[in-house]
């Protein structure tokens, strides 16, 4: 019987994608961009530790994608029930009005759920990531997985770029930086950490952080009231940051817990390692003429091609 390639399989975009270490920038970038919606962000804020359970938050979420993008059906089913058996059970109260409700709402789990693939595909793109526009929106259809995973209807989440833009445009309105938010931008920013450790925080998350930060659309810079840097230097830096961590051998790399793709390798064989060369073969099929050459709007209303 053969291995069972799960919810995704070895022909994915995601799978590509997902084993690339801008992955890490990206799932700070949607901390940020998450953090803007009061009612999502609030739901997270009354139901965790947020600044003392952050770093967990973080490694349970790259969790739950490693194993639904690089695990079994059964793995990938069985940690989607777990999110959605949690998030059943949780309740957030709004200060203002004392209005009681479900942190599983379809409204807040849509947000956080467009708020992640916005990031990973932006982040990922424009840090050099060999994408076409074709694909892009192959990736984004791929994640009404990911959605139904987590109790979303399929047919209610974004399947493109054009509907994703249309998402953000629809939800702006309901953004702002609210206390919940400020709380998220001080940790990230500034997370605590032994004072040994104070001077590699100085050298390289805040450089990590700031960079995902960065890379947030100009509306998000607005909220946090912070001055937008030059997208053009943005750009820069996602590229040279994208440059230097894929330098690191992806065997090295992926040696870190959980090993979801060395995993993955081991049971479906070494053909299923995850490359960006692996999507070239799509172009022909999935692009028509001219497609994938011109850059296209994300969800964010910036740019997702491969900005020069």
């Amino acid at each position: 019987m053969a291995a069972d390639p799960g919810l995704f399989t070895p022909r994915s975009v995601t799978w590509q994608m997902h084993g690339d270490p801008m992955m890490w920038v990206a799932g700070i970038r949607a901390l940020y961009l998450q953090a803007l919606h009061p009612r999502a962000v609030r739901g997270v804020m009354q139901n965790s530790d947020f600044r003392r359970d952050a770093w967990g938050r973080l490694m349970r979420t790259a969790n739950f994608v490693g194993t639904t993008t690089y695990g079994t059906t059964e793995a990938a089913e069985r940690a989607g029930a777990r999110v959605r058996k949690i998030h059943s059970m949780l309740r957030a109260t709004d200060p203002e009005t004392g209005e009681e409700y479900g942190i599983d709402e379809p409204d807040l789990l849509l947000w956080v759920h467009c708020a992640e693939i916005d990031s990973y595909l932006h982040v990922l793109r424009r840090s050099g990531y060999p994408l076409t526009d074709a694909q892009a929106d192959r990736y984004i259809a791929e994640h009404r997985v990911s959605a139904r995973l987590v109790g979303l209807d399929p047919d209610a989440v974004p399947a493109d770029r054009a509907e994703m833009a249309a998402y953000f445009v629809k939800v702006r309105p309901e953004l702002a930086a609210g206390p919940e938010a400020r709380d998220v931008d001080d940790f990230l920013r500034r997370p605590p950490t032994h004072p040994l450790l104070v001077p590699a925080r100085e050298l390289l998350w805040r450089r990590v952080a700031g960079l995902a930060y960065a890379s947030l659309p100009s509306y998000a810079h607005e909220l946090y009231g912070r001055a937008a840097p030059a997208p053009a230097t943005v750009t820069r830096h996602l590229r040279f940051t994208g440059t230097l961590l894929r330098a690191v051998p992806a065997r090295v790399r992926w040696q870190l817990p959980p090993k979801h793709i060395l995993r993955a390798m081991a049971r479906l064989g070494p053909d299923a390692r995850p490359a960006p060369y692996k999507l070239e073969p799509q172009v022909a099929i999935l692009d028509g003429p001219g497609e994938g050459a011109a850059d296209s709007d994300g969800g964010d209303g910036t740019r997702w091609g491969r900005p020069g």
